[in-house]
């Protein structure tokens, strides 16, 4: 499935979507809050309050204590899509958007506030999912000369550096671990979509699951000790697919490598936890799942 098929069939959707928190000790899961439409990829703010989402191409930011919903004015960027990041300081939104001129995904950084996007790489398609500890370095997925490899640039701009070349492999969901060493992101380069990590500069690459699964997009939490990721079943996906309305499980495993576990299943997967949605805690997991309207 291109990325055109799977923006056209995201647009398509008609889902409620359930947002919820999971808390990965005792398992309970709780439901913060139904919407009538797709939203998507929450991102726990640094102070806790805030559940930041997609939906409908724009910016939201969720309220835990009052659950009150605020738009974040985001100017033209009026088609983002589900790769959004925070930046550690938690005072920046970095976004991707699908821009008029081509309907190509683009990355610009925006006060979380809300305000003028600045685009940091006219490069496109590029899709956002890493910012780097230090703050100074995003890292993403893009497409360029027909191939789906991982890039970083400089928040400010500049030259990007691509960090993984396999031909024919598909590399995805590239995100820094909190002490900065490690960018963990997935590929298809051992046949089914797995975990990997590398170096931040690109040496070194370790597959880190072995699953019987499709596992996508790793996430690891703010004290660097638990990595959790998204998984599909074999039989409902081809490895380069992460299409929405499937049986998915949310798995968890120690960021130092072993043996992960489920500790949710859910009807979702694109959209579901598609950026990095741990509470400050590293106790918490916020994310979405959906329900098909009749």
């Amino acid at each position: 499935m291109d990325i055109h098929t799977l923006r056209a069939l995201m647009k398509e959707r008609d889902s409620y979507s359930i947002l919820e928190t999971l808390d990965i000790v005792t398992g309970e899961r709780t439901v913060l809050r139904e919407f009538d439409y797709v939203i998507e990829a929450p991102n726990w703010t640094k102070d806790g309050r805030f559940l930041v989402y997609n939906g409908n191409g724009r910016m939201y930011a969720y309220e835990l204590d009052s659950q009150k919903v605020k738009q974040i004015e985001t100017e033209f960027a009026i088609d983002c899509n589900n790769d959004h990041v925070l930046s550690p300081d938690g005072t920046q939104l970095a976004i991707s958007h699908f821009t008029e001129e081509d309907a190509s995904s683009r990355i610009y950084v925006l006060p979380l506030e809300g305000g003028t996007p600045e685009l940091v790489t006219p490069n496109a398609p590029s899709y956002l999912h890493g910012w780097s500890p230090d703050g100074s370095t995003l890292a993403y997925c893009a497409e360029r000369n027909g191939q789906y490899d991982i890039y970083t640039i400089a928040v400010s701009g500049g030259d990007e550096t691509q960090l993984t070349d396999i031909p024919g492999s598909l590399d995805d969901g590239p995100e820094f671990s909190p002490c900065g060493h490690w960018i963990w992101f997935n590929s298809t380069r051992s046949g089914l979509m797995q975990i990997w990590r590398m170096d931040a500069n690109g040496e070194n690459q370790e597959q880190m699951t072995f699953d019987e699964a499709n596992s996508w997009f790793p996430h690891v939490s703010p004290d660097g000790k638990w990595v959790s990721y998204v998984a599909y079943r074999t039989e409902d996906v081809a490895p380069g697919e992460h299409p929405p309305n499937k049986q998915v499980e949310l798995r968890l495993m120690p960021a130092e490598g072993g043996a992960s576990r489920t500790i949710a299943q859910l009807f979702g997967g694109q959209g579901t936890i598609n950026v990095n949605s741990w509470a400050p805690d590293s106790r918490r997991l916020a994310f979405v799942s959906y329900r098909l309207k009749a």
